[in-house]
C-alpha cells in the first residue's frame, strides 16, 4: 500500500521548494516555489510527532550541512539524508542521527558515467542496509536517464526494471524524483510510477510534480501499491493551496 513520505528540501540552509529543471549551479534560471521561515528543525519535529517514516533531508548545493545537522538530530533516525554525499561522509552523516543515507553524483564520474568500484566502496563503508539509490531521473526518447549535479546532467544509466534489479542487491531502498516536472504541480508522470509498480523488489519513492491528494490513490493504484509518494510544492505546509499536510497524515493512518 501506497504511503506518504515527508522531505525537507535544503537551499543555502534554509528549507525552500525549487522547481527541480531549473536549478542549475550559476542560479540564473532558478524558480523557487517557497521559501519558509520556519526552521528545518521544525519540519523534523513535525514529521516526528505524526510518526511519520521514511522522509528525506536533501541538501541542493552547498552551505546546508548545519541546517541539515539540525534537521537530523531533532528526528533521529527517522529521516534520510541525501546531497553531496560520498563514501567519505556517509559514516558521520549516520552518526549525526540519519537513517540512511541517499547516494547520487558519486555514483558517476564527471562525464555522467556510471562508476560501480564507487558504489562498492559506500557498500563496504556503510552496509546496504542503510544505503538509499538516488535515481532521480529525466525523459528520453526510451523512457528516462539518471540525472545528476541538481538534475541538470544526464548520465549512461537508464532508469529500467533490469538497472532496478542489479542495483538493489546493493541498497536497501530507491529514491526517485521526475525532475522534469519536479515542483511544477502539473501532474505526476504516471508512465514512470507505472514502470516502477511493475518491478518487485525493495521499496521505492518517487517524487515530483503532485497536484492532489487524489494523486496518493493514483500511485497506489498505478504502481499496486509498490511506490510510495514524496509531495513538496502542493503541500500547504510549503506554500502550496492543493494539498493539506494533515491529509497526507490521515491517509497514512488510514493504511
Amino acid at each position: 500500500m501506497t504511503k506518504f513520505r515527508p522531505c525537507i528540501d535544503l537551499h543555502q540552509g534554509r528549507v525552500k521548494q525549487i522547481v527541480g529543471g531549473t536549478l542549475d549551479s550559476e542560479q540564473e534560471f532558478l524558480q523557487t516555489n517557497f521559501v519558509s521561515d520556519q526552521s528545518p528543525a521544525y519540519y523534523a519535529g513535525l514529521y516526528r510527532d505524526d510518526g511519520l517514516q521514511g522522509g528525506h533531508v536533501i541538501k541542493l548545493g552547498g552551505g546546508n550541512d548545519e541546517a541539515a545537522r539540525e534537521a537530523l538530530s531533532v528526528y533521529p533516525r527517522g529521516l534520510q539524508i541525501g546531497g553531496g554525499i560520498t563514501a567519505e561522509s556517509a559514516t558521520s552523516w549516520l552518526q549525526a542521527g540519519a537513517s540512511h543515507v541517499i547516494a547520487t553524483s558519486c555514483l558517476f564520474d564527471g562525464d555522467g558515467h556510471f562508476q560501480e568500484s564507487e558504489l562498492d566502496r559506500l557498500v563496504a563503508e556503510v552496509g546496504r542496509e542503510y544505503l538509499v539509490i538516488d535515481l532521480s531521473c529525466r525523459r528520453i526518447e526510451e523512457g528516462w536517464v539518471v540525472a545528476m549535479d541538481r538534475w541538470q546532467t544526464k548520465t549512461d544509466l537508464q532508469v529500467t526494471e533490469q538497472t532496478l534489479s542489479e542495483l538493489s542487491r546493493s541498497c536497501a531502498e530507491f529514491l526517485i524524483h521526475a525532475a522534469d516536472v519536479e515542483g511544477l504541480c502539473g501532474g505526476i508522470d504516471e508512465d514512470l510510477v507505472s514502470m516502477l509498480g511493475n518491478w518487485e523488489g525493495c521499496p521505492v519513492t518517487y517524487a515530483g510534480g503532485v497536484r492532489a491528494l487524489d494523486d496518493l490513490k493514483l500511485v497506489n493504484h498505478l504502481s499496486q501499491g509498490r511506490v510510495d509518494l514524496t509531495i513538496g510544492s502542493a503541500l500547504d505546509i510549503f506554500g502550496g493551496s492543493l494539498v493539506k499536510y494533515a491529509d497526507c497524515v490521515e491517509f497514512n493512518l488510514k493504511k
